[in-house]
């Protein structure tokens, strides 16, 4: 029960943290007269990723690689799969054609690179976690250099105005909660793996994956119903590829990872999922509420498989 109360409130600490640390750093980025394009583009989407990224980093200096790996494979799938899925069933999605020439591309590169990565040698040496991380920063050049095309309403979305000193305390806060909640999260998570005689890699494929992909679950799923699908899909392939590319990368890059747990199982659901997505979405740009229901059933047979491969 310990455990259990460790993983809620480390999981509610660490996305009130990426909360309070995305506020202070718009603030001050626009008190830099940063154009609210670029801090969109930039600190937000680095701010929704940084729950993802602290878990997987704290992971990987606690020695629990297979957490680190497994909490990034998890999360696409929970977004490529269940996300998307859910929110076809609520309502037919549009796919911006950019998500389908770049964001999804871009993820299946990313998927197959770390799962070549991992089932050749076992390990996220410093050398595959720079080549990564040099990804992300070409990923980062082209979203910036396409985002006009990209007709993105950010720049006309209101943002709040804070004061210097509470800018600077919002950044701070968030990034003390951010590293607190991540520690509180992954004792908890490692200690329930312990007590169940579960592999640290089905907890960070299952329980921690899904507990860091919440927010997009619940923001997807609205827009969805709303309509508006077509750039929180967007948001949320995008993100797929952020985690590969910028959290195993640069986690990596600070505590080079041998990861034993995640299979080639994994791996293929994790570079499948987005190729049927890819197939779905390709010729008329929208997914149907079919093609949701038979990614999410896929989904549950993949995590009933995972459960009861450890319950075994």
């Amino acid at each position: 029960m310990v455990s259990i109360l460790m993983i809620i409130g480390g999981a509610a600490l660490v996305l009130w943290g990426a909360d309070r640390l995305t506020d202070g750093a718009v603030a001050l980025a626009e008190r830099m007269r940063i154009p609210q394009l670029v801090i969109g583009l930039t600190i937000v989407a680095l701010g929704t990723s940084a729950p993802e990224f602290c878990v997987s980093l704290v992971s990987a200096l606690k020695g629990t690689a297979d957490l680190a790996v497994g909490n990034v494979v998890g999360s696409n799938v929970f977004n490529t799969m269940l996300i998307v899925g859910m929110a076809a069933m609520v309502a037919p999605m549009s796919i911006l054609p950019l998500t389908v020439k770049r964001d999804i591309p871009l993820s299946v590169v990313a998927s197959m690179a770390l799962a070549a990565m991992v089932l050749m040698d076992g390990e996220v040496s410093r050398v595959d976690a720079a080549i990564l991380f040099a990804g992300f920063l070409v990923f980062m050049w082209l979203t910036l250099r396409n985002a006009k095309a990209e007709n993105n309403a950010s720049d006309d979305a209101p943002t709040k105005q804070y004061s210097l000193l509470k800018a600077l305390g919002f950044l701070l806060l968030g990034l003390a909660c951010l590293v607190a909640g991540s520690n509180i999260f992954v004792d908890g998570a490692t200690d329930i793996a312990q007590q169940l005689g579960v592999s640290e890699a089905v907890i960070g494929l299952t329980i921690v994956a899904g507990g860091t992909s919440l927010p997009e679950l619940a923001t997807t799923v609205v827009a969805a119903k709303k309509g508006n699908s077509g750039i929180a899909i967007g948001n949320v392939l995008g993100s797929n590829v952020m985690n590969i590319l910028l959290i195993v990368g640069g986690a990596g890059l600070i505590c080079p990872m041998t990861v034993s747990g995640i299979t080639w199982v994994d791996f293929a659901m994790l570079t499948g999922s987005v190729m049927l997505l890819w197939l779905f979405c390709f010729t008329k740009y929208t997914v149907a509420r079919w093609e949701g229901a038979l990614l999410s059933a896929l989904f549950i047979a993949y995590i009933t498989w995972l459960v009861v491969g450890a319950m075994a």
